[in-house]
């Protein structure tokens, strides 16, 4: 029989293979007849009237626009992509080439954001695809491909007399004040021509068409890449009170508080987007369905927690371990005692602090109560953590997590708490569908209950390692890297992806 440590690989690398940018848009996107052309998207017809064009911007978009290239063909007239500085060296250098433009492509590639910052190249893509946007005619059609990651800072384009640096030196200040990532980007849009439906509203009356890789929880098109093909929900009143809250009202530089003062207060209305459809291709969500898909064809009872996982590490950790403990539980018929009704207490609690968006988790532990202990059982999730730093170590919250939660299975065997973990093997994997956690050349990490002790045996001490958020080398060092996901570069990303896997002895 297979292992869960290759059951839980097979799962990850099947998430993944539904979200890899060339199977995604092969799926999804046909071109029909010859007489007259449509293009089908997901079953919507789109007419080709006359040229289609093609533009994109974020990291995984170098590897949607070669798949597009490949089914649009001649109809293409022209396209321009804006990826991440480096990135065609890296994809031919880890033998990538499917994800690279063929010798005479027609889309031109420009390269820029270093270090996922705004900056002269990124500003010479956006304002390429602003001109090609701006000479459409009602006959065209503008096919738009979006990857979150990354999108945003390679689409910077501030409103004139704004300059880049200006832009760049206020959403710093913004950012080292406190201001969350969602406050960042709705300045961000209101200061700038493309963001925020703009691209959309340059394009018109061309028919647009968007494909969009989300790397934001729940899919919010007005958030991703922060939404250059989607009618903002925010207006100018909502950039002043950001402002307002971050006493920087009356510090702003001239240029942006004449873009400020000339602004439209309303965001555009909802009905000037009738020339746009925005389709999601990839998420969270279908990588998670795949990942159950498969487990159930290997056996398994599975279910998806939720792909909208967030919230501190240390308490997403917790909430991991807590089911683990019911789920062995219940391997060893006691879930209806005292310690399984403590322990979904402190779940249904722990769930509320973390807010988790559409975790109905009342509902999924009485799925669980149905699962028998005769097949073994896949919990799986998806989202994002967040590490607060404290230490100076190598690592990314993938391993964070996965160390912890071996810490705090290790923990609750030491205490005699959920003494039946004895009596099934467990897996646990946290893995970022980039293929990179942090600054390391991992995707993420596996832990199972003896991995603390066994770290011990070796002279580990694991929590010296994570005061000094330190998990990579950690694992590094633990049994020769052997706990470690490694997959390489993917080209796509929808965040991370976290499976528990369980079975009787």
């Amino acid at each position: 029989t297979m292992s869960l440590r290759e059951h839980a690989l097979s799962l990850f690398r099947g998430a993944l293979g539904t979200i890899r940018p060339a199977p995604m848009l092969r799926r999804a996107l046909k071109l029909q007849g010859d007489g007259s052309p449509q293009l089908l998207v997901k079953g919507q017809a789109f007419p080709l009237k006359r040229d289609l064009y093609l533009v994109g911007f974020g990291k995984a978009v170098l590897g949607m626009a070669a798949a597009a290239e490949e089914i649009l063909g001649d109809h293409l007239t022209r396209g321009i992509v804006n990826v991440p500085l480096g990135i065609q060296e890296s994809l031919q250098r880890a033998g990538m080439q499917e994800m690279l433009l063929k010798p005479h492509s027609r889309i031109q590639v420009i390269e820029g954001a270093k270090n996922n910052l705004p900056d002269a190249e990124a500003l010479k893509g956006a304002v390429a695809i602003q001109e090609l946007a701006e000479g459409l005619t009602a006959d065209d059609l503008l096919l738009v491909l979006i990857s979150g990651r990354g999108g945003s800072a390679l689409l910077p384009a501030p409103i004139p007399p704004i300059l880049l640096e200006e832009k760049e030196k206020l959403t710093k200040l913004l950012a080292s004040r406190g201001a969350a990532i969602q406050e960042l980007n709705i300045v961000r849009k209101t200061l700038s021509v493309l963001k925020g439906g703009g691209l959309a509203q340059l394009a018109h009356p061309a028919q647009v068409v968007s494909l969009i890789l989300s790397d934001v929880i729940g899919d919010p098109l007005d958030i991703i890449a922060s939404g250059p093909t989607a009618p903002s929900s925010h207006s100018v009143q909502d950039c002043l009170q950001i402002l307002t809250k971050y006493n920087l009202l009356h510090s702003l530089p001239k240029s942006v508080e004449m873009v400020l003062s000339s602004s439209p207060t309303k965001p555009t209305a909802p009905e000037n987007y009738s020339h746009v459809s925005n389709i999601i291709l990839g998420s969270n969500r279908l990588a998670l369905e795949e990942a159950r898909r498969q487990a159930e064809g290997l056996g398994y009872a599975a279910l998806v927690l939720s792909a909208a996982v967030q919230g501190e590490v240390g308490r997403v950790a917790t909430l991991y371990c807590q089911l683990i403990q019911l789920l062995c539980l219940a391997f060893s018929s006691l879930a209806e005692g005292p310690l399984g009704d403590q322990l979904r207490r402190n779940l249904l609690q722990l769930a509320a602090e973390l807010q988790i968006p559409g975790l109905h988790l009342e509902e999924f532990l009485q799925a669980l109560r149905g699962l028998g202990p005769d097949r073994p059982v896949c919990i799986l999730a998806g989202g994002e953590t967040t590490v607060q730093l404290q230490g100076t170590g190598k690592g990314g919250r993938n391993q964070e997590l996965a160390l912890r939660v071996g810490l705090g299975l290790h923990r609750a065997q030491a205490t005699g708490a959920s003494s039946p973990q004895g009596r099934c093997e467990i897996l646990f994997l946290s893995g970022g569908t980039d293929g990179q956690d942090g600054p390391t050349e991992a995707a993420g990490a596996f832990c199972s209950p003896g991995l603390v002790a066994e770290a011990l045996q070796e002279g580990l001490d694991v929590e010296a390692f994570l005061r000094n958020n330190d998990s990579y080398t950690f694992f590094s060092q633990f049994q020769g890297g052997h706990h470690l996901l490694v997959t390489g570069l993917t080209g796509t990303n929808v965040m991370d992806i976290q499976a528990i896997l369980i079975r009787a002895m």
